[in-house]
């Protein structure tokens, strides 16, 4: 058997590829405009990377199957040449369905934000447990080599990804899933270019909760208003509720620093235990309650997963330390929607001080972001920074540079080449400083420029 995948350097069809081979399966895939960690991560299993869509790339091929990743649309030389020659070909999520998931207990992680953090999480606790799981993520955990594996037990952790399947298939991708384990982390409005409204996400994720089973559990942000219309419209399963800054009846915090590096966990009031650990931020506080009740369900006790969170290592591009030279930390982070920008500057400004400063640095780079539906709240996102940088590609639709002149927090510099704006955070970042990039791309390899830049400036 051999699948080629289109699209085999995003993060979910490069953990297809890394199943599809470990299950046997021989692997070839195509993809454009690749960068670490899945580039890195497919060449170190191996796998035969083409640079391109090119038609020749499959008109040479034996695969026996096309995997569609939904980065593909149709006039794509690729996705034409599959149609116009028969070939057979699946969506990542139907061929991940239909041949790794059709027999596990599935923990799946839904939410606008922290999918991938809590995922790893959820791996992590079953994995020092001792029931080694299988799991995909759309990051590479700290605690593992890999973003995918299929694992030796029943259990397999999942993010599970509102965005639609395939060019062919416009449902939510996390339909295929098959959860008896689901967390719901959050709901917000996003990915404008697939859903017209907030309406039509809640209706994905209705259709998610159909497919739950009676004897399955969903686990639910407390106080997430969004959800509750989720829940409303229908709900089969046992439902626990996590809550951080609230006295709810069931999963919630006491005693939490101000930071989010330590908490006690309790469950109905009943302490099972206190978490200390090398994370930060209060959204993951409430990550980690997610996936301790989330593990809980597939049966470890509370108490164990409080133990494996402390040496939970965070994800790869999640406040990932990048390095530091001439006393200034440079961090790497995915955020990209308002809500993760705030979340994410405000978890390290609790944990750097008031005093520090914070240089922010954001790639404007999501659909919905470079369409300005989220114009209106960037600018108090970035609250917590004392400098801000942003890198604005031409394709921006709204007047960012007005906005920003109008609302800015901080003093803002507006750029649109990389080199300009790594010149103008040299030109300002001092001994103590902390950069912070944000960008759910590769952001031009910014972080190793930025600190060539501070090493040439350390002399």
């Amino acid at each position: 058997m051999r699948i080629h995948i289109l699209g085999i350097c995003g993060t979910f069809m490069g953990g297809v590829a890394l199943l599809a081979r470990e299950a046997g399966i021989d692997v070839e895939g195509s993809d454009a405009g690749v960068y670490p960690p899945m580039s890195t991560q497919l060449e170190e299993q191996g796998i035969e990377l083409t640079e391109g869509y090119s038609a020749s790339s499959l008109e040479h091929s034996d695969a026996d199957v096309i995997v569609v990743g939904n980065a593909m649309s149709r006039g794509n030389p690729a996705v034409e040449y599959t149609l116009n020659n028969n070939l057979r070909y699946i969506s990542g999520p139907q061929w991940l369905e239909e041949n790794v998931l059709q027999s596990r207990w599935v923990l799946a992680v839904s939410g606008t934000h922290g999918k991938t953090t809590t995922a790893s999480m959820v791996a992590w606790i079953l994995e020092y447990a001792g029931l080694n799981p299988g799991f995909l993520i759309g990051g590479v955990p700290g605690n593992f080599a890999v973003s995918a594996r299929s694992g030796d037990s029943p259990f397999f952790v999942i993010e599970a990804d509102e965005y639609d399947t395939a060019f062919f298939d416009k449902r939510s991708k996390f339909v295929h899933y098959r959860p008896r384990t689901l967390i719901l982390n959050n709901l917000e409005y996003d990915h404008a270019d697939i859903f017209p409204d907030l309406q039509a996400i809640k209706t994905q994720f209705h259709h998610l909760l159909r497919i739950v089973p009676s004897e399955g559990l969903v686990i639910t942000h407390a106080t997430d208003e969004n959800l509750h219309d989720v829940l409303e419209q229908g709900c089969w399963s046992a439902v626990e509720s996590v809550a951080v800054n609230d006295n709810v009846e069931q999963w919630r915090v006491e005693n939490l620093l101000p930071d989010g590096s330590e908490f006690d966990v309790l469950f109905s009031d009943k302490l099972f235990g206190r978490v200390r650990w090398g994370q930060i931020g209060l959204h993951n506080v409430h990550n980690a309650l997610s996936a301790i009740a989330a593990a809980r369900h597939a049966g470890v006790p509370a108490t164990v997963a409080i133990e494996a969170l402390a040496e939970f290592k965070g994800v790869r591009r999640r406040m990932e330390v990048r390095g530091k030279a001439s006393g200034v930390t440079v961090y790497d982070d995915f955020a990209h929607h308002p809500t993760a920008i705030k979340t994410t500057l405000e978890g390290l400004r609790k944990h750097v001080g008031g005093s520090a400063r914070i240089l922010a640095l954001l790639e404007l780079r999501s659909n919905t972001m470079r369409m300005g539906i989220h114009e209106a709240a960037l600018p108090a996102s970035l609250a917590a920074a004392s400098d801000i940088f942003i890198y604005q590609a031409g394709d921006v639709e709204w007047d960012l540079q007005s906005v920003m002149e109008q609302h800015s927090p901080a003093p803002t510099k507006i750029l649109s080449s990389i080199d300009e704006l790594v010149q103008a955070v040299m030109s300002v970042a001092a001994e103590g400083d902390h950069i912070l990039v944000m960008s759910n791309g590769g952001f031009g390899a910014i972080h190793e420029k930025l600190l060539a830049g501070l090493k040439e400036k350390q002399g």
